[in-house]
């Protein structure tokens, strides 16, 4: 999967979170019939995330626990990598807008802008 792709993904993810946060908010007022069915969309969203990012990969039986350690480190780091990335790249963009003291802009209008930036190819992180 390219980078872009999992920027696109983690904002995705990070979108629906902030409609979580607001549902849950207007849920403690009284105001909103969100079922727990809604709320389980997110871990729908993060396991397709993890399995499309983390490739499969077997291990010798004949393997020692440390050569299978290795394994599952070289197999997994990589893509571990690209998500810690993908979510630090998020993060620093509405930290800084954050810092800045923007008030022309919400989060939600940054993570669509950045959305539309990573569709581009010539924008690719």
């Amino acid at each position: 999967m390219e980078q872009s792709e999992v920027v696109l993904r983690a904002i995705g993810i990070l979108t629906q979170s902030a409609e979580w946060i607001r549902t849950a908010n207007l849920d403690a007022d009284g105001d909103s019939g969100m079922g727990s069915g809604e709320r389980g969309s997110g871990e729908g969203q993060i396991g397709s995330l993890l399995a499309e990012v983390f490739p499969s990969f077997t291990v010798s039986p004949e393997s020692t626990p440390l050569e299978a350690a290795h394994a599952v480190t070289a197999a997994a780091l990589p893509p571990m990598m690209q998500l810690i990335g993908a979510f630090t790249y998020v993060f620093a963009q509405l930290a800084e807008v954050h810092d800045s003291g923007r008030t022309d802009i919400t989060s939600e209008d940054l993570l669509r802008e950045l959305a539309l930036r990573m569709s581009r190819p010539n924008d690719a992180v």
